[in-house]
């Protein structure tokens, strides 16, 4: 099977050439707007050492916003991190594949590879701004859609503690049917994309679960019940109970979305389908709104702060899941790099390995499903197992709402049929697969 060209802002018209031409500049304009915001704190936390990080911080994106406007050369990064040198090797294979002596640019070059660039670039201002080289430009943004989506997070785990309380009367049918609600609350969950939005409120008002009815049709992909018999398969015969059993989760967006990744990740325990749910964050603020260990560990506080009885309950069953073990954080370099997935084994090792001891991988959100497809111009009814190519460490399945135009494994025609009535049902969030390979 031949593999189709990257996605790029090459194409004039495309989605990827809307985002590098408005979205990624937004975004960037946003990030100055909150860095000067905090002026005053920088001032109030480090005197005229924080206005001097302000400026140098403000004057490096300025730039970097002009770069990209006017399709300059991607640069090498210069800040000497871990990661430093597989940056800059990945920009040199860059130039191999555009040959005859061209720099890569802003336009020219993969979606994938200039969307990430952009936010390891972000990292770099940051880092080249001491005192403030610690500051998440999106961290307010992300504390914000949290605390706007109060009313759903509650209705959630309201549901979860009343569901535990029944848990013991629930035939076998009934405990499938609660772990495909909160698998499609996980989905849905996954609206809440603020990259998307550029920054502006996309925060959860309404509980999900009422509406999981009316949104089933827009499941493209629906291998739920493929999910359910891994996972089945995975007890012992006889006892319902789960042998030592794992799940990883690799994450997506803090706020709301992380609230309906840790309820499926509770369900899961308690409906005895895995002993441990392992779960893979950012190592530093990426896509604006991606979960970093910071937001991860504010967010199971922010639950057991509550003062609802039933979020403050989960907040403290999660805290002790992570005391005991069975809920395990890992942050590895690899899922803030530019590379499809299919290349972990090789610049990932220790991960892909780390990933193999899994009995099921969930992969959250959109910028996960580019990298298992390689971002790519696929047809729509080419099998998800191929174009994971060599990358299969464990049964693994997407868990994403469409924003990018790159959806694989669809029935013949129904591509084809929608984009004739709704020509953006690839990056409106409309639409969601549970994907399984």
């Amino acid at each position: 099977m031949e593999t189709p060209c990257s996605l790029s802002a090459n194409y004039e018209g495309s989605f990827a050439y809307f985002t590098v031409k408005d979205r990624l500049p937004q975004i960037l304009t946003k990030v100055i707007d909150t860095i000067h915001r905090h002026k005053n704190k920088f001032f109030e936390e480090y005197g005229q050492e924080g206005i001097e990080a302000e400026k140098k911080a403000i004057s490096f994106f300025s730039k970097l916003r002009n770069e990209m406007q006017t399709d300059k050369s991607i640069l090498p990064l210069t800040d000497n991190r871990p990661d430093t040198d597989i940056w800059n090797q990945y920009l040199d294979y860059q130039k191999t594949l555009l040959g005859n002596g061209e720099d890569p640019s802003w336009f020219r070059s993969p979606w994938l590879y200039v969307e990430c660039y952009l936010y390891r670039r972000i990292q770099e201002g940051i880092l080249f701004s001491p005192p403030i080289s610690k500051f998440d430009a999106f961290g307010e943004a992300k504390n914000e859609s949290f605390f706007q989506s109060q009313q759903a997070i509650i209705a959630l785990c309201t549901h979860l503690q009343e569901l535990k309380k029944t848990i013991a009367s629930l035939s076998k049918e009934q405990r499938q049917e609660e772990f495909y609600k909160l698998l499609q609350v996980s989905l849905w969950g996954n609206k809440c994309d603020l990259s998307i939005s550029g920054g502006q409120d996309n925060s959860q008002k309404s509980s999900l679960l009422a509406s999981l009815d009316s949104l089933k049709p827009f499941i493209l992909v629906d291998n739920m019940e493929s999910l359910w018999n891994t996972l089945v398969k995975s007890q012992d015969v006889g006892s319902e109970k789960a042998l030592k059993t794992r799940v990883d989760i690799v994450l997506d967006n803090a706020g709301f979305e992380l609230v309906t990744d840790f309820i499926l990740a509770d369900a899961i325990l308690f409906l005895n389908l895995a002993t441990e749910v392992h779960f893979h964050g950012k190592c530093f603020p990426w896509f604006v709104s991606d979960t970093t260990k910071h937001d991860f560990d504010w967010t199971v506080q922010q639950l057991l702060a509550a003062n609802h009885r039933w979020m403050s309950k989960c907040g403290q069953t999660w805290k002790e899941n992570l005391k005991k073990g069975s809920w395990v954080y890992h942050e590895n370099l690899f899922w803030t790099l530019p590379h499809e997935f299919w290349s972990m084994e090789e610049v990932a090792p220790d991960l892909y390995a780390e990933l193999k001891k899994s009995d099921l991988v969930l992969f959250k959100g959109d910028l996960n499903y580019r990298k298992l497809t390689g971002d790519r111009k696929w047809d729509f009814t080419v099998p998800f197992s191929e174009v994971l190519k060599t990358f299969h460490p464990a049964p693994l399945c997407s868990i994403r709402t469409l924003k990018a135009d790159v959806q694989v494994g669809l029935q013949a025609g129904v591509g084809e049929r929608i984009s004739a009535s709704e020509p953006d049902w690839m990056v409106s969030g409309k639409y969601g697969v549970i994907q399984f390979s």
